[in-house]
């Protein structure tokens, strides 16, 4: 059965506010985006997601929401390799950061338009780029959600940016409450700001996404042992080298290759033959404007919508 999936025209794609490590330069200037480039790997990743089986629906460009291209903190839907037609399903709508917090009247009304129920969430929390099942359990990740500004350090330059986490973890009841009391739910506290979303630090794949790569240098020092002690040798440690191409910002579907993950290009040769070991085709693609100058990759340009009819 196709799965539906969101993407955001690129159209208008740059840099506004700045708000991760990749969007600065090392003086603290937001980077200049190669419009044509990233456009070009835009469409050349929706080019190959369609002639693979997804459906994928198009969130129209907006000159002030440059970061509609990223729909992966949007929100999020339960059970999405369950086969539910849109209009059957509800959206949970995130709470993002102040920077982007204009993009979600845009999701709520483009979800409206394919029959959707959007619903909003109440604490700071951005969508699957934070929440996750890995097999029939969730993962949830978090951090300190503080206001992004310079502040003053002793080195050259004489500041650094502070950027903090996007989701906080008193959102947790409310996730609960959405996939249901009988849903376990591990929380796990991010550490380093270059990866600021749990889909920057894990990936489930699989036949029943029960492997997970994870970058475990990203998490703080007690959710890296209870990582560990929960998923045990589930677990495929990401090296620093494949986490800094993000190699965790990949997704899972069924194509007509059969089970593919899509990954951002670049990633070791040894980590996709450990992909490939669990039964699941690695799909390399070029992102590279997307990731170097906005610190997206594959994952945070698709929003999982689901299985449908």
């Amino acid at each position: 059965m196709p799965r539906a999936i969101l993407m955001g025209d690129p159209t208008h794609f740059h840099i506004s506010g700045g708000a991760n490590p990749f969007t600065r330069t090392w003086w603290g200037k937001k980077k200049q985006v190669d419009r044509e480039r990233a456009i070009a790997q835009w469409h050349q990743m929706k080019d190959t997601l369609e002639r693979l089986g997804l459906k994928v629906y198009v969130i129209p460009p907006d000159p002030q929401n440059p970061g509609l291209v990223y729909p992966a903190n949007a929100g999020f839907v339960v059970q999405p390799e369950a086969i539910i037609p849109l209009p059957e399903r509800s959206f949970y709508l995130s709470h993002l950061l102040p920077s982007r917090a204009r993009e979600t009247p845009v999701y709520d009304l483009f979800l409206r338009s394919l029959g959707m129920k959007p619903v909003r969430i109440q604490h700071r929390f951005e969508g699957e780029a934070d929440f996750f099942p890995v097999g029939h359990e969730y993962i949830f990740t978090y951090g300190a959600v503080v206001t992004q500004k310079f502040v003053p350090k002793l080195a050259i330059p004489p500041w650094q940016r502070q950027y903090g986490f996007r989701s906080e973890s008193a959102v947790l009841p409310e996730l609960q409450e959405k996939v249901g009391r009988d849903i376990l739910i591990h929380p796990f506290e991010l550490l380093e700001e270059s990866h600021y979303h749990g889909d920057t630090v894990f990936c489930s794949f699989g036949k029943n996404r029960e492997a997970l790569l994870v970058y475990l240098e990203g998490l703080t020092p007690e959710a890296r042992g209870r990582c560990q002690h929960i998923f045990g040798d589930r677990l495929i440690p990401l090296s620093t080298r494949d986490a800094f191409f993000f190699a965790a910002n990949a997704f899972q579907v069924l194509t007509s290759m059969g089970l593919t993950l899509f990954i951002p290009e670049g990633v070791s040769t040894a980590l996709l033959k450990q992909i490939e070991a669990h039964g699941v085709q690695p799909y390399p693609m070029d992102v590279s404007e997307f990731l170097n100058k906005g610190g997206g990759s594959v994952k945070c340009m698709i929003g999982d919508l689901g299985s449908i009819p």
